[in-house]
Formats: C-alpha cells, sequence, structure tokens
C-alpha cells in the first residue's frame, strides 16, 4: 500500500486524541484505510476511506443489523453527506458524529429499506418498538 497521506494521519491522531464517549473509531492494524467503528456502545459500522479521499466521501456500512428507515437490507446509509452533500472540509469525525444524531431522527424523505418507511408513516410508535426489539436482538451482545 502506498504511503498514508498526511490528512489522513493527522485525523487518525485526532481521532484517537479526542474520541468523542459514544463513538469509538479506530483504524484497521493491516489496513489504515479502513476504520472499525463502535456507536452508543451497541452499533457496530466499518468505514472505508477511498483513495481519493478527502474528494471523495468515505464509504459507511453498518455491521450490527438495524431497523432504521434509512439503511437498506445490505445495511448502507442514506446520509446526505455521505452522497451529494459531502464537503472535503468534513472529516471522519464529523461523519461519524453525524451518524450517531441521524441514529435516533431518520429522514423520511430518504428511505432506503423498503417494508420500514411503510411502517412508519403508518404506526410510528410500532416502527420505534420494531426497532429496539431488533437492538435488543442483534446489539446487546454484539460488541
Amino acid at each position: 500500500m502506498a504511503r498514508l497521506p498526511y490528512r489522513i494521519i493527522k485525523e487518525i491522531q485526532h481521532l484517537l486524541a479526542e474520541q468523542v464517549p459514544v463513538i469509538k473509531a479506530e483504524p484497521d492494524e493491516s489496513n489504515t484505510y479502513y476504520f472499525h467503528v463502535v456507536i452508543a456502545g451497541t452499533f457496530k459500522l466499518e468505514l472505508f476511506l477511498a483513495e481519493e479521499y478527502p474528494m471523495a466521501a468515505p464509504k459507511v456500512c453498518f455491521m450490527t443489523k438495524i431497523y432504521h428507515l434509512n439503511v437498506d437490507k445490505l445495511q448502507r446509509i442514506c446520509l446526505d453527506i455521505l452522497k451529494d452533500k459531502w464537503s472535503p472540509a468534513l472529516q471522519i469525525q464529523t461523519v461519524l458524529l453525524s451518524i450517531q444524531a441521524w441514529l435516533s431522527v431518520p429522514n423520511p424523505d430518504a428511505p432506503l429499506a423498503n417494508d420500514v418507511p411503510e411502517q412508519w408513516k403508518t404506526n410510528k410508535t410500532q416502527a420505534i418498538e420494531t426497532a429496539r426489539a431488533w437492538i435488543r436482538l442483534y446489539a446487546t451482545n454484539n460488541i
């Protein structure tokens, strides 16, 4: 692998030195473009930086199965800053903080999951309960 760009080195140092209490992110030992992430001590994610980073957004995917309006069956995330609202001024930590906030505030205008949007629209209380049940089922002892 080529020498790691200075920007990524600085971001890794920042991530490790100033970790946010609810977010743990560490680069993989064998591939520093790949990060292991845990949010809220519950959800495992993977984050991968393209060689074009920071000109291209990171790819982020849940490893923990999650019931969320903006996550598809392959656990891919629909979040504007990972798509058309990406800016090279954003950093890994900014992305992770956005995902952490986004977890509790789904965006009904950008649904990815097939069945979740319908349940969200017709019975929001049941959708939230289903999400909680999935956390108990898939996330509780997953870390």
